[in-house]
């Protein structure tokens, strides 16, 4: 420690790690921005796949460029910028784009007309396919009959915010502009509070209406699943009548087939659950973050969302659980098939087997007559030829007996020496073809 202190307290340098700045920014990287109440809030999603995502933050740069204002570094998400009387924020998420825009208060009309200087006119560029559309109103103190007579009593809800500074109203529907209305009554809260507040809102609807994306994807695949599990039980009863080689083969097909569209499906969905899931966790979380109090006689946000999003979340739950479960039982039928077609082949190698060493034995039988036959051939020809041989010495006056002698005591010699050949040369094959294997 002394020595410490008698350098200086100079700490040493270390070698940093190229993701520790990108860390430590990504905590900053979306602050609340205050908000001066009364204020005008128009938020837009869009739906963006990673061309129009790239595409749209070229849009950005140039936009900026044009205002005279620095666009969006490289590899960053989230920009803000002057704009009017107001700022427009920009966030790049990873299947969505959000435009965020606050400008100046109508205080004489509420939900009127849009505020003049909003970005999102004729020469604004829509990055992808609109999925979020709201128009927050940031007002003080305002006659209850007035802000009540601008939303649809049947699912208004109205919930006391941050401890009673607040009170949020909005009956999650569109207006006649396609906008989503949120009207927030600031009592009491300081203009950071009041930022942090609008933000959860806007991300509130925006990740709410995300979940929702695999409501839509579970209906279109419950039909397909139907089928697939009537199909199964079809196939799998075929099973218990199943004989042959050929049967088990043309429903193991079937089988295969049916699992593969299975997977399909699964597979392409699997990311809309994922994603519906964590989008539902955020919802919660921001949801908590409120610290949303029921008013006396009201609905509250998170009793309204809870009615409609946990039923869509359980419904892609049970979908993706019944893909599962028909995997698996596809799996383990396959399986006991497939054991039954190897069974069967093992069979029908068998006595293939079998077969063939019939013939192989009658082939060596057959064989073993031809060689029989073949000393008798050869024999008989070497004989004939020893006899011509006998003649013609005999007539040249050799000492010789009678060729017709001489040939009869060749012929057991001459068998004999053919017979001892033809077992030399398939003893030499035999041994052979033993080396070889």
């Amino acid at each position: 420690m002394e020595k410490y202190l008698e350098t200086g307290g100079a700490l040493p340098t270390f070698r940093a790690s190229p993701l520790r700045q990108r860390v430590l920014g990504e905590v900053h990287a979306r602050p609340f921005r205050p908000l001066l109440t009364p204020r005008t809030v128009l938020h837009y999603a869009f739906l963006t796949n990673s061309d129009e995502a790239l595409a749209d933050k070229e849009w950005l740069k140039e936009f900026c460029t044009s205002r005279g204002v620095a666009g969006p570094a490289d590899g960053a998400r989230y920009h803000t910028l002057e704009f009017g009387e107001g700022h427009l924020s920009w966030e790049q998420h990873a299947e969505f784009t959000t435009y965020t825009w606050d400008g100046s208060a109508d205080l004489d009309h509420l939900f009127g007309a849009p505020p003049a200087g909003h970005p999102f006119g004729a020469a604004f560029l829509a990055p992808g396919e609109l999925l979020v559309a709201v128009r927050l109103e940031l007002r003080q103190e305002i006659d209850e009959s007035r802000w009540r007579s601008t939303f649809e009593e049947g699912s208004l809800t109205v919930s006391s915010l941050e401890r009673g500074q607040a009170t949020v109203a909005t009956d999650f529907r569109q207006d006649g502009d396609g906008l989503s209305r949120f009207l927030v009554l600031n009592h009491s809260m300081s203009d950071v509070q009041t930022g942090a507040i609008v933000q959860r809102l806007l991300e509130l609807e925006t990740y709410r209406t995300l979940a929702m994306l695999g409501l839509f994807e579970a209906n279109t695949l419950s039909p397909d699943i139907r089928k697939f599990e009537i199909e199964l039980a079809a196939l799998t009863d075929q099973m218990k009548t199943a004989a042959g080689l050929d049967s088990n083969r043309n429903l193991l097909n079937k089988f295969t087939e049916l699992a593969a569209s299975l997977e399909a499906g699964a597979t392409a969905s699997t990311f809309r659950f994922g994603a519906s899931r964590a989008y539902y966790e955020i919802v919660k979380i921001r949801l908590s973050a409120l610290q949303e109090e029921a008013m006396p006689g009201e609905l509250t946000m998170s009793s309204f969302l809870s009615r409609r999003l946990s039923p869509a979340m359980r419904t892609c739950q049970a979908i993706e659980d019944r893909q599962a479960m028909l995997s698996r039982k596809l799996a383990r039928a396959t399986n006991l098939l497939r054991t039954r077609v190897d069974v069967d082949l093992e069979q029908q190698n068998r006595s293939l087997l079998e077969s063939m060493n019939r013939r192989a034995r009658l082939q060596l039988r057959l064989q073993q007559t031809v060689e029989g036959l073949s000393v008798a051939a050869v024999s008989y020809y070497i004989v004939g030829l020893f006899s011509y041989l006998a003649k013609g010495a005999g007539g040249s006056g050799l000492p010789l007996p009678q060729p017709s002698v001489t040939t009869a005591i060749a012929v057991p010699v001459v068998v004999l020496f053919i017979w001892w050949t033809v077992r030399r040369i398939r003893a030499r094959h035999v041994k052979q073809d033993k080396d070889d294997l």
